[in-house]
């Protein structure tokens, strides 16, 4: 009887939406589903258990919201990325600059001139908007877009060599993740592949052996996520070139991650550009636009014109087309090419592989202390020195120098419970756990009080929402 009591004083749906606090919820989620998340609270507490405690209507509303507010919450929301890896490609590889975001939202809301050539007031080619600025930054007589590099390399060689065969070093046979290999990429392309050399040492002689008339191209493919030294020997892109112009035959590079610049100058490994596999004679050229380049997800193909021009007419081209947001994006993000001395200043990729260990140590010892002020009583924060990566493939033994709060737990459970605590906050914030602690490597931190502000959350009296 006291349960039937109890049940009979919870608040009828009219009186729940009636409450003040059930304003906010109407007006955001509109009457049937804030109606439909109140009859689910009701029911819940219905089936609670011997003696259910009742709310008002107040609280029956706040938690009808708090649930709406739950379901409705983008698992694309922004997060803090102090994994140590830069180009995370889980966690979307490249921020992109400013001046790119601003030209995306640009195009977002008008119609643009993506396919209308206004000079002439004729239809245009949606690539042109690129091209003059390919062609500028890698001397390249042509160039086109797809919207990732392996689409790049896939109707690169099924333009050039469907049906026929592709000769490729057996220590250039990669896979990255996803279980992306290049074989499999080969084989859906519609090239019969030749292995040529061994995994670690591959001469010009090896690929001069295995031309035949059915030979269609030579393609190299840049190790970009892995090394291997000892006993090794490879065929470097001029003597490739060479060997693919005495056969009649082209030569395809992928240079994976691809750059536009000589890394080394800001402090990283020195990576083969685009412009020097152009300057190799490299017959086209295949590289990424989300990873060391800096921008959104693209593939880009430049090299020379007619077989530029055989890759547009392929028609795969229409399904891996890039649409004008991406488009505008990019055609921002290369412009700022044209400015290299202020790059790293513009482009945030580049601005956080290039940051200084002594300026992120400052940024720890800065922050330890306020950090300390929220954390649960069971977890203790130390700042610590610790080496970052690029990510995505790019660079693989070249780690950098920089610094993290490493936070620790004398048990377990509880550092596991700190993680969870800090992917439910309002920004999650994304570390990697080590040897028993977590680490929150700073590199890619650049608004602490923004990350403060959203740690105070573990602090409120339920923690996190």
């Amino acid at each position: 009887m006291a349960d039937k009591a109890a049940l009979r004083a919870l608040p009828s749906v009219d009186r729940v939406l009636a409450a003040p606090g059930a304003a906010s919820m109407l007006q955001r989620f509109g009457r049937a589903e804030a109606t439909a998340a109140i009859r689910a609270v009701l029911a819940e507490i219905r089936a609670g258990g011997a003696t259910p405690v009742v709310p008002d209507a107040g609280g029956v509303a706040a938690r009808a919201a708090a649930a709406l507010e739950a379901r409705d919450r983008s698992g694309l929301r922004p997060l803090f990325n102090l994994t140590g890896t830069v180009l995370h490609t889980n966690l979307g590889r490249a921020v992109l600059a400013d001046a790119a975001i601003e030209a995306a939202m640009a195009a977002m809301r008008d119609a643009v001139a993506l396919e209308f050539d206004l000079a002439s007031g004729r239809r245009g080619e949606r690539d042109d908007h690129l091209r003059a600025l390919l062609r500028e930054l890698t001397g390249a007589e042509d160039a086109t877009v797809v919207n990732n590099n392996a689409a790049a390399v896939l109707i690169a060689l099924n333009t050039l060599g469907e049906g026929r065969q592709a000769v490729v070093s057996r220590g250039e046979l990669i896979e990255i993740g996803g279980a992306f290999r290049m074989p499999d990429i080969m084989a859906r392309a519609g090239v019969r592949l030749v292995e040529v050399g061994t995994t670690n040492r591959t001469h010009a002689r090896d690929y001069r052996a295995a031309l035949g008339p059915d030979t269609a191209l030579l393609m190299k493919v840049h190790t970009s996520n892995y090394r291997i030294e000892g006993f090794t020997a490879e065929v470097g892109g001029a003597e490739l070139a060479a060997v693919a112009r005495d056969a009649g035959v082209p030569l395809l590079n992928d240079l994976g991650s691809g750059t536009l610049i000589d890394l080394s100058r800001h402090g990283l490994q020195r990576e083969p550009t685009v412009r020097e596999a152009v300057e190799d004679g490299a017959d086209l050229v295949t590289f990424s636009g989300d990873k060391l380049l800096g921008g959104p997800q693209a593939g880009f193909i430049v090299g020379r014109a007619e077989l530029i021009g055989a890759i547009n007419r392929n028609p795969m081209k229409r399904a891996l087309r890039v649409d004008k947001i991406r488009l505008a994006a990019l055609e921002a993000t290369l412009k700022l090419y044209r400015d290299p001395d202020r790059l790293a200043d513009r482009l945030p990729a580049l601005g956080l592989l290039a940051r200084r260990a002594p300026e992120i140590e400052a940024q720890a010892r800065r922050l330890l202390e306020a950090v300390e002020q929220v954390l649960p009583a069971d977890i203790a924060v130390e700042a610590v020195p610790c080496r970052s990566q690029i990510g995505s493939g790019a660079l693989p033994l070249d780690t950098l120098p920089s610094f993290a709060l490493r936070f620790t737990a004398p048990r377990g459970r509880d550092l596991e419970a700190f993680v969870a605590a800090l992917r439910e906050l309002p920004r999650p914030v994304i570390g990697r756990l080590r040897e028993g602690a977590l680490l929150l490597d700073l590199r890619c931190l650049t608004d602490e009080a923004a990350f403060l502000d959203n740690l105070a959350a573990l602090a409120a009296p339920h923690g996190p929402v």
